[in-house]
């Protein structure tokens, strides 16, 4: 086994030490079993004595589910930070990076063996956190998202985008900064992207470029976007995209990511992962 998957996957291992995993399912159980709870009361709403229809409970159920989403994305968005911003600073920090490569291994299997274990534990949490989130709401309201495998995976790439930002950012910075400023990104992404919806809504272009430079910096409110754009049903798609206002609204999205803005967040994790091995490799120790 090359260092590499070695060192992935003793990152595994050591956040089950720490109880990282078990923290993470418990909060999950919680957080599920709560909206579970929000979820079937419901289905028994009967504003003025009158009970909702299905296709109201069902229309309430996809409001509500974006909400809860929208919820866990920034859990996980800040989950992926602080498990990468001590992923290379923290060793340092601590000597382990210099016992490690004395073996020797290289700087870059290092940084690339814990960012894949990491990012394995960050992947199968949000995958398996969204799916049962969707089962759920599929079983007591009868609401079954359009798109649940697309879904899955926005929501996933979007903790995976904050995880390598955060890893990149501990090759220079110590783990407490680099997690602040990667959280501070974020945020800003986030406002970022509400003015750039603003601004197509309103038609004003300088306002627009602010939501593009930010997307295009951090992925991670387009990403959001995406996984939102997954759990609309079709016909509300259609419905809302009539009003000019429905792009200001956080908690809609018009359309999915074009293929040639996915194409660059492809190449985004390439060159954030490049430009943190640069860092690692041109740091001394």
């Amino acid at each position: 086994m090359s260092p590499g998957f070695t060192l992935a996957r003793l990152a595994v291992r050591e956040a089950s030490r720490r109880r990282l995993s078990l923290a993470l399912a418990g909060i999950t159980l919680v957080a599920v079993g709560f909206s579970a709870w929000g979820f079937g009361r419901l289905v028994h709403l009967a504003p003025g004595g009158v009970p909702l229809t299905p296709l109201q409970v069902r229309l309430a159920a996809m409001q509500l589910l974006i909400f809860v989403m929208f919820m866990f994305s920034g859990i996980l968005a800040l989950g992926g930070i602080f498990l990468g911003a001590p992923a290379i600073a923290g060793d340092i920090e601590s000597g382990v990076a210099l016992a490690v490569m004395a073996r020797p291994v290289a700087r870059s299997e290092l940084l690339l063996g814990r960012w894949l274990g990491l990012a394995l534990l960050v992947a199968v949490y949000a995958a398996a956190t969204t799916a049962l989130e969707f089962f759920v709401v599929a079983r007591i309201t009868g609401y079954a998202v359009p798109d649940p495998a697309a879904g899955i995976a926005y929501m996933v790439v979007e903790g995976l985008s904050l995880l390598t930002l955060a890893v990149a950012l501990s090759t220079r910075l110590a783990a407490m900064t680099a997690g602040i400023t990667a959280a501070g990104l974020f945020f800003i992404v986030w406002i970022g992207g509400i003015v750039g919806n603003i601004g197509h809504a309103l038609h004003n272009a300088a306002l627009a470029h602010v939501g593009t430079v930010t997307r295009l910096v951090l992925p991670s409110d387009a990403l959001w976007r995406g996984a939102e754009y997954a759990m609309e049903a079709p016909l509300v798609v259609l419905a809302e995209a009539q009003r000019a206002a429905a792009a200001a609204n956080p908690f809609f999205s018009p359309e999915p990511d074009s293929a040639a803005y996915l194409a660059w967040v492809a190449v985004w994790f390439l060159l954030v992962l490049a430009l943190a091995l640069w860092s690692f490799h041109s740091r001394e120790l």
